[in-house]
């Protein structure tokens, strides 16, 4: 072998051990991304069915309901225009209350039920994340277009 065929050998070698890297590395990002989405957003499917996301918003007054086994809680999650079900089993964070933001993380049930894995509830009274702060300021937008009386011909 000449001294450049080496060369090119080893180039090509580099490159493949390189492009596998990289191959290894995005494959491992996308299956890690867990994406935000919005009430709103959900019942316009435009959430994922099979995988899993977070979901944001306020929890709607009168909708806790803890079940027999003290452990299953449910509740609805709104974001003023649409509310999602939601169904968690686990300890809630203390400052999980009605009518405050929450982001849930987990799946969407075929019957539109959101199981969530893990719930997060805002840390103090100026704290919201700003994906669910665009998605409130976004459904609130859209409930007053509609509320607004059509132009007279």
């Amino acid at each position: 072998m000449t001294p450049r065929q080496r060369r090119i050998g080893l180039l090509v070698a580099a490159l493949a051990c390189a492009g596998t890297a990289t191959a290894l590395v995005l494959n491992a990002f996308r299956s890690n991304l867990v994406f935000f989405f919005s009430p709103s957003q959900v019942m316009a499917r435009e959430a994922p069915a099979a995988r899993t996301f977070r979901l944001g918003g306020l929890v709607a007054p009168g909708s806790i309901r803890r079940e027999g086994d003290g452990m299953t809680i449910r509740f609805t999650v709104t974001d003023t225009a649409q509310a999602v079900p939601v169904v968690y089993r686990g300890l809630l964070p203390d400052l999980f209350r009605e009518g405050k933001g929450v982001v849930a993380g987990g799946r969407l049930r075929e019957d539109g039920t959101f199981v969530a894995t893990e719930v997060l509830a805002k840390h103090d009274e100026n704290y919201m994340p700003p994906e669910a702060a665009d998605a409130l300021k976004k459904a609130e937008q859209v409930r007053q277009r509609m509320a607004e009386p059509a132009p007279q011909p």
